[in-house]
């Protein structure tokens, strides 16, 4: 049984691998205006890790998506964002207009008679993007996912798992008896949903930014803040007077250094949501950075040395990028780990009687 599902997976990793370079190292399918000889790498990258009105999974192979403005003087307006990527502006890049909205560089603008932005009028986008288009299909994958995986305890209740249920039961059971319980210790099973929730979540997002034309929803720092923040509030709800009392005495201070330390405490409050963030954040989006800049390499020594010196590096820059995808699939559990796992230990030492105390008494 876990030689098939071994098989099966690495079969359709090498799959996506495989794929990989031919989707990342396209130009973006909505751009119709002449450019100049040579491909723009930095631009390139910017395209596949940024947020956008469709959703491209490779040349010429787009989704338009529901785009979704509100303006004061309009009220609600809903149309296709085709109606964008079909109109350029002419001699301007990444810029497109529909009726009086214009979309340049993925920000809409109310646009004036002239054809002008016109940025006196407040716009409000609330359209289905790229990144949130990805966190919807997640959604619906974990309550796929985890709906089999219940449905598999009901059917084979006292049995060995099986199917689906036999490759999430480890995961689960190694994050609730190896990360949650140690790190909250009595009292954990309160906080053990929305920590398995939290796990699956990143995990199952860094993985869908893996495949190709994925979008690349946990490098996106507005999710990562939320993220981020969730656990700060749940921290500060759940915490206990002896946290709190930490704060404003630290225990075995003297008196003379409270002015310092207090500071110190109540920064490092703000200071661990803000790690969280900027790490899940930073270590998504290098891993996308540093995959499609070496692909660049392959055009940039096409447009220095002609099409033989492309081909000529072509090989060395694959196996490059094969090794980065491998380390990316682990950077996929790692990330998610480390977020679950600080995020449990922030919990518990909130919750914990006293600051000395010790989890397993």
């Amino acid at each position: 049984m876990w030689h098939k599902i071994r098989n099966t997976i690495a079969a359709t990793a090498l799959f996506f691998i495989a794929f990989t370079p031919i989707s990342l190292a396209e130009e973006p399918a909505h751009n119709h205006e002449p450019k100049a000889k040579g491909l723009n790498v930095g631009e390139m990258i910017m395209h596949h890790i940024s947020d956008a009105h469709e959703w491209e999974f490779a040349h010429g192979v787009a989704i338009p998506l529901p785009v979704i403005i509100y303006t004061a003087d309009r009220g609600l307006e809903v149309f296709s964002s085709s109606h964008f990527y079909h109109n350029p502006v002419a001699g301007h890049e990444h810029v497109y207009k529909h009726e009086d909205y214009i979309l340049e560089h993925e920000h809409i603008y109310r646009a004036t008679a002239s054809g002008e932005v016109d940025k006196s009028v407040q716009v409000w986008d609330f359209s289905i993007t790229k990144n949130v288009a990805s966190m919807l299909l997640s959604a619906v994958l974990l309550v796929l996912i985890f709906g089999a995986v219940a449905k598999g305890y009901a059917t084979n209740r006292g049995k060995a798992p099986k199917g689906i249920q036999a490759v999430i039961e480890p995961i689960i059971l190694f994050i609730r008896d190896e990360v949650i319980k140690p790190s909250i210790g009595v009292g954990y099973e309160r906080f053990a949903p929305y920590l398995l929730t939290l796990f699956f979540f990143i995990f199952i997002n860094n993985l869908l930014g893996l495949i190709p034309g994925g979008a690349n929803l946990t490098g996106n720092i507005a999710v990562t803040l939320v993220l981020a923040l969730l656990t700060f509030i749940i921290v500060h709800i759940s915490a206990n007077k002896h946290y709190y009392m930490h704060l404003l005495k630290p225990t075995g201070v003297p008196i003379a250094l409270l002015p310092i330390m207090v500071p110190v405490e109540i920064v490092g409050v703000f200071m661990k949501p803000f790690s969280l963030m900027i790490r899940l954040f930073a270590n998504i989006t290098a891993g996308h950075i540093i995959i499609l800049s070496l692909l660049g390499l392959i055009f940039i020594a096409r447009d220095l040395g002609g099409a033989g010196t492309g081909l000529a590096v072509s090989p060395l820059v694959l196996v490059f990028t094969l090794f980065m995808n491998l380390i990316e699939l682990l950077v996929a559990f790692l990330q998610a780990f480390i977020f679950t796992l600080l995020t449990s230990m922030y919990i518990g030492s909130a919750v914990e009687n006293n600051h000395e105390a010790d989890h397993g008494h």
